[in-house]
């Protein structure tokens, strides 16, 4: 799909400096830009590049003003890097606007559709199923029975949702997740061995939540495991039975949390992490990569380590970890001289 300088500008409510005719049908970077992309231009160190792209368009801030001639149009906007990204999602919405039902794939009788929706081939729909306006479920995704899908959401491919979950407007669930598998629940016998424990709870997502590719996220034992408004998951990620995010909280690729912790609300944590179960962690607490978390964590605590320290006293102990076999020769350096003054 092509567009020219002076639709962009219209959008962008820029001001086009240069062929408002001119067209383009890509996006790039400004050091790879070439005839046909659009690019921009907002952070100074990338300012030597616009004297040589061959872009057809650059979004600059309303305030440049070049040093030498361009062979690119200019479009002048107040901001230019918020502007590229208010175009990325213009590009994205018109590139995943699908709709209709494609075949084969199978939608129970039973299940309800809302307007503009889009089955993807090879998809499965099952009883009861509730789509909202506007959701997109891609090929070969699983959709099980009792599901609820409101508005606005984007299942990809090969994504699975099991039975009774309920996903918000505006959530995007990227390929491989899994939502609403059993929990990891077994109890041990007499005879040293586990029987399964029936997972028959569900997982609520709310609104505006996107999960990751390969994350997978547990049903409930009993009630609901929850993912609260706003929640980025990262990619391949394990969320256990029962656990609670609060809203706005992100979590970064690979890390695991056991069944029924409760995360508070905008929390930044980094990948690897690994929180242990039954535990509370505060609100806008901040968890450092491949750290530990094996208690509860109060408000506004910044945490690093295995187990995970105050990241203030993580850094202390570290300068003194790192300097440990000098530490240890200097004791037993002192030892041998009061050994023999002795």
């Amino acid at each position: 799909m092509k567009f020219t300088a002076e639709q962009i500008a219209g959008i962008l409510e820029g001001e086009v400096v240069g062929n408002p005719t001119v067209e383009v049908s890509q996006l790039a970077k400004i050091e790879e830009g070439k005839e046909g992309t659009l690019t921009f231009l907002a952070n100074p160190k990338y300012k030597p590049f616009i004297y040589s792209t061959k872009a057809s368009i650059t979004i600059v801030n309303a305030d440049f003003e070049p040093e030498e001639e361009l062979s690119t149009t200019l479009i002048k906007v107040d901001d230019a890097y918020g502007a590229f990204t208010k175009l990325l999602e213009y590009y994205n919405q018109i590139k995943l606007n699908k709709s209709g039902v494609e075949q084969p794939s199978y939608i129970s009788d039973s299940a309800m559709l809302g307007e503009n929706c889009y089955v993807g081939a090879f998809s499965y729909i099952g009883d009861n199923v509730k789509l909202g306006d506007n959701v997109k479920i891609y090929p070969s995704a699983y959709v099980g029975d009792n599901v609820t899908i409101n508005d606005n959401s984007i299942v990809f491919s090969g994504a699975k949702i099991y039975s009774e979950c309920i996903i918000g407007k505006n959530c995007v669930i990227n390929s491989g997740a899994i939502i609403g598998a059993d929990g990891f629940g077994f109890a041990p016998n007499e005879k040293g061995e586990y029987s399964k424990v029936p997972q028959i709870g569900n997982v609520i997502l709310e609104d505006f939540v996107d999960i990751g590719a390969g994350t997978t996220i547990d049903r409930a034992t009993l009630g609901s495991t929850i993912i609260r408004r706003g929640v980025k998951l990262d990619n391949q990620i394990q969320i256990a039975h029962n656990v609670e995010i609060g809203k706005n909280t992100v979590i970064a690729a690979q890390t695991g949390v056991a069944g029924s912790t409760k995360i508070g609300e905008n929390c930044q944590i980094g990948g690897q992490v690994g929180i242990v179960g039954h535990i509370t962690i505060g609100n806008n607490v901040k968890i450092q990569a491949q750290s530990g978390i094996g208690r509860h964590v109060k408000d506004n605590e910044v945490l690093q380590g295995s187990p995970a320290l105050t990241y203030g006293d993580y850094n202390k102990s570290y300068v003194y970890f790192k300097n440990l076999p000098k530490i240890v020769k200097n004791i037993n350096d002192l030892e041998k001289k009061v050994d023999g003054n002795n």
